[in-house]
């Protein structure tokens, strides 16, 4: 299951880095854009809403927007920026948790599926995107792709991304299809101290993706390799995936 302790009030409060990674206007304005384009004007749910780095915008963009979150700090600090009146949440896990209402648009970025730390939450986190859709809605998924082939054997480490006051790495459990993120963040100036910070993840490929769709009822409708729809290959190091309910007949 998801683990709401890692989301605590330390978590919490330096989670939004305006202006920089994922809240960088290149990163969050195709995101909005094109979350926009499949709501279709009607309502969106964000399934693990944080601290609503994508929900404010989108709701700015005339998109009625609700969300379900596990960690309550993560809650508090959404409501700091807009009320309960303007973003409903509930407080939940999003493979279980029900919001009141029918909408176009369900969607999880950033990875959050892979939180959930087995197949069959997974699976229910599907369906329950499926319960909370109208006939012919949409479920969204943003994931990265996992990295196996930079995995030499007997190695069990992938540094992703080094930058000045920043290395991430994850370490792999190719038999139980765990992954472990770990963020070292640090200053180059102030010494030899680093603050870690560490995230259990379940990672799936995008065929098994597809495959829990149409366990829950939906089937792919498109996949890109971004949000503004570049061609997604065998080199792609993630994917926007999009899902439909049948409309009625």
């Amino acid at each position: 299951m998801l683990h709401s302790e890692m989301w605590d009030d330390q978590a919490a409060q330096g989670y939004d880095t305006p202006g920089a990674g994922m809240f960088a206007p290149a990163v969050l304005g195709p995101t909005v854009d094109r979350l926009v384009e499949l709501a279709e004007g009607g309502p969106a749910l964000e399934f693990a809403i944080g601290t609503g780095r994508v929900a404010l915008p989108l709701a700015e963009r005339g998109v009625p927007v609700s969300g379900i979150e596990l960690s309550q700090p993560m809650i508090d600090q959404l409501r700091t920026k807009a009320d309960e009146a303007a973003i409903p949440v509930v407080a939940g896990d999003m493979a279980t948790a029900q919001a009141p209402g029918e909408f176009r648009l369900v969607y999880l970025v950033y990875n959050t599926i892979s939180n959930l730390l087995t197949q069959a939450e997974q699976v229910a986190c599907f369906r329950n995107a499926a319960r909370h859709l109208a006939p012919g809605g949409r479920f969204v998924v943003e994931l990265w792709v996992p990295e196996l082939r930079k995995l030499p054997p007997g190695q069990q480490a992938v540094v992703w991304e080094s930058a000045t006051g920043y290395i991430g790495l994850d370490t792999y459990d190719v038999l139980r299809q765990q992954v472990v993120s770990h963020h070292f963040r640090f200053d180059p100036e102030a010494g030899r101290e680093a603050r870690l910070f560490r995230s259990p993840h379940r990672y799936i490929w995008p065929a098994e993706l597809d495959l829990m769709a149409e366990l829950a009822g939906m089937t792919l409708e498109s996949r890109h390799a971004g949000w503004t729809g570049e061609a997604f290959t065998a080199e792609s190091r993630s994917h926007v995936s999009v899902y439909r309910t049948a409309d009625l007949l």
